[in-house]
C-alpha cells in the first residue's frame, strides 16, 4: 500500500459491513449511530434531499452513484415528508459548502437532526456493482473499530422490520386545502410524498390524508370524488388492510395509485407481486406507454413489481411497461375507473388530468 493510501485509510473513522462479510471504509457524516438496514442504490444525479425525505426509503440505506453529494444543501420547501425516515446514506464525496441561494441547512445538519448515519470516501462504483451482481442485502453502519465478527453477529441477529407503512403513515387524518377547490380527494397514506399533495392541490383538489388502516366505511363517509393510494415503503403484501380497502372501494369512485399504491391495486384485483434483485431507483428509467405508444423517462423507487403473467385473468389491463426489463409499470380497470403507475408521475403528467377528468365525470 502506497503512502497516500495509508494516509487516507488513517483518516477513516466509519465503515459499513455487508451481510456477506464485505467491508467498505470511509468517513462519517450526519449521525454517528449504529444501524442495520437494507442496502440499495440510486442512479439519480440530483435530488438527494427528496431521496433522504422520501418515506419509501424507510429501513433502507441508499448508495448514491453520482459522486458529489451535498453541494446545494437543503431547502425547507423541498422535503417530501415532515420527518425523514431513511436508514442511511452512502456517498463517494460529501460536500458541506452548499452553493444554492435557497439553502436553509446543510445535508449534514439535516441528517444529524433526524439521526441518519452517513458515510463518504469509499468507491461507490464498486459498491453499486456489488449490489447489482448480488442483490440488495442487509448492511451495518458502525465504527471502524468494530470487529467484523461482531458486526456479522449483529447483522445475523437483526431482521429488517415489516411494519414500514405503519411506521410512516399518519396517525390521524389531516388536511391540505386549496382556494376555489372543485374536488374532494381522500389520500390513503402509505408513505405519501408532499410534492404529490401539492400537485393535486394545484389542480383544484382539497386533500384529506388518512391513516393506512382507515376502513372503507370511514372513507365513504367523507364523500370523496376520488381516492389516491399513495406510494410508500416495503412489501405490498405487508399491508393487507389497504388491499382489502381497494377491493371494497373499487367501482364506487375513481381510484389512482402510485408506486406501492400501484402494487396494492394489482393485489386487490388478484394479481401477484414479486421482489426485484436490486430494484428500480433513479430518474432515468424508460417507460413505454401502451396507450399511445410513447416512450419517456421517469423517476422510480421500488423493490417490488406486479407479475405480468398474473395480470391475465384479472379485470386489469397492462398500460405501461419498463423498457429495461419489461416489468409492469402501469395498469388500469376502465370499468371501475381504477388506474395506477409504478413510477412517480411528474407535475405535467397526463395522469393527473385523467384523474381530474374521471372525478369531473363522477360528480
Amino acid at each position: 500500500m502506497d503512502k497516500q493510501k495509508i494516509i487516507q485509510f488513517e483518516q477513516y473513522d466509519r465503515k459499513i459491513v455487508l451481510e456477506d462479510g464485505t467491508e467498505f471504509y470511509g468517513r462519517g457524516f450526519g449521525s454517528s449511530c449504529e444501524r442495520v438496514c437494507e442496502l440499495v442504490f440510486n442512479t439519480a444525479m440530483l435530488g438527494y434531499q427528496e431521496i433522504i425525505s422520501d418515506p419509501a426509503y424507510t429501513y433502507q440505506a441508499v448508495v448514491m452513484t453520482y459522486p458529489i453529494i451535498g453541494n446545494y444543501g437543503t431547502c425547507d420547501d423541498d422535503f417530501e415528508s415532515k420527518v425523514p425516515t431513511i436508514g442511511g446514506l452512502v456517498v463517494r464525496e460529501y460536500n458541506d459548502i452548499p452553493s444554492n441561494f435557497r439553502t436553509t441547512k446543510t445535508l449534514n445538519e439535516v441528517m444529524e437532526d433526524y439521526n441518519i448515519p452517513g458515510i463518504e470516501g469509499m468507491d461507490t462504483r464498486e459498491l453499486t456493482r456489488h449490489i447489482r451482481d448480488n442483490g440488495t442485502c442487509k448492511v451495518f453502519f458502525t465504527s471502524i473499530d468494530t470487529p467484523k465478527e461482531k458486526a456479522l453477529e449483529i447483522l445475523a441477529a437483526t431482521e429488517i422490520p415489516t411494519d414500514a407503512v405503519k411506521a410512516v403513515s399518519c396517525k390521524k387524518r389531516w388536511y391540505s386545502r386549496t382556494a376555489n377547490a372543485k374536488y374532494n380527494v381522500v389520500a390513503i397514506d402509505c408513505g405519501i410524498k408532499l410534492s404529490l399533495i401539492r400537485i393535486l392541490n394545484s389542480r383544484g383538489c382539497n386533500i384529506t390524508i388518512v391513516p393506512f388502516d382507515t376502513s372503507a366505511e370511514e372513507v365513504l363517509k367523507m364523500k370523496p370524488d376520488g381516492i389516491y393510494i399513495s406510494d410508500g415503503p416495503g412489501n405490498p403484501e405487508d399491508v393487507p388492510s389497504v388491499i382489502e380497502l381497494v377491493r371494497q372501494l373499487k367501482g364506487k369512485c375513481p381510484i389512482f395509485g402510485v408506486g406501492l399504491g400501484h402494487e396494492i391495486i394489482g393485489l386487490a384485483y388478484g394479481a401477484k407481486t414479486y421482489k426485484l434483485k436490486f430494484g428500480h431507483r433513479g430518474c432515468n428509467h424508460s417507460v413505454h406507454s401502451l396507450i399511445n405508444n410513447t416512450f419517456r423517462n421517469h423517476t422510480q423507487n421500488h423493490s417490488y413489481v406486479i407479475d405480468a403473467e398474473s395480470v391475465e385473468g384479472t379485470e386489469l389491463k397492462i398500460t405501461h411497461v419498463n423498457l429495461f426489463d419489461k416489468t409492469v409499470e402501469g395498469v388500469s380497470c376502465e370499468k371501475d375507473n381504477v388506474y395506477s403507475v409504478q413510477y412517480v408521475p411528474c407535475e405535467i403528467s397526463l395522469f393527473y388530468e385523467r384523474f381530474i377528468n374521471l372525478m369531473k365525470g363522477d360528480k
